[in-house]
């Protein structure tokens, strides 16, 4: 018997331990759980054809809205850090939601999550079996809303 952190069970039933296709067949897993075959475009939102840029003070708002001492998404940047950047991130956010808001086009890495497994019962050696966390960039959920919040 395989500890949950050593072994995970292939779709055909065998046991998979190596590292590299264990990986694999999360990946395989977190695909099939969300797989989208809609014929459409996932980087692309609905554009701003008619509706007012996003403010500076809508942005501020969104940054004090994110809570500090979260973990980091996929980049690595904190909540801190953004706050640091102070009136200069502020700016620099502000211009890229509003290309993004403005053109319908969103960047392939702001879509991007991290996956973290949690076997729900000791022992556990299949997908199904664990609970799922996905670990987004604070930003990208605050500013989400920005750019919702517009509609």
């Amino acid at each position: 018997m395989c500890s949950s952190t050593g072994c995970l069970k292939a779709k055909n039933g065998n046991i998979i331990l190596e590292r590299d296709k264990i990986l694999e067949r999360w990946a395989e897993y977190i695909h099939e759980l969300f797989d989208d075959n809609r014929k459409h475009d996932h980087n692309i939102m609905k554009r701003n054809f008619a509706g007012p840029p996003i403010m500076k003070d809508e942005v501020r708002a969104a940054i004090r809205k994110m809570k500090a001492g979260k973990a980091t998404g996929p980049d690595g940047v904190a909540v801190e850090m953004i706050e640091a950047l102070e009136e200069y991130g502020v700016e620099k956010l502000t211009s890229i939601l509003n290309e993004i808001y403005d053109t319908g086009e969103i960047p392939a890495d702001i879509s991007r999550s991290v996956f973290i497994a949690f076997p729900k019962k000791p022992g556990a050696t299949e997908c199904e079996l664990h609970r799922r966390i996905s670990l987004n960039e604070p930003r990208d959920k605050n500013s989400s809303e920005s750019c919702h919040d517009k509609d």
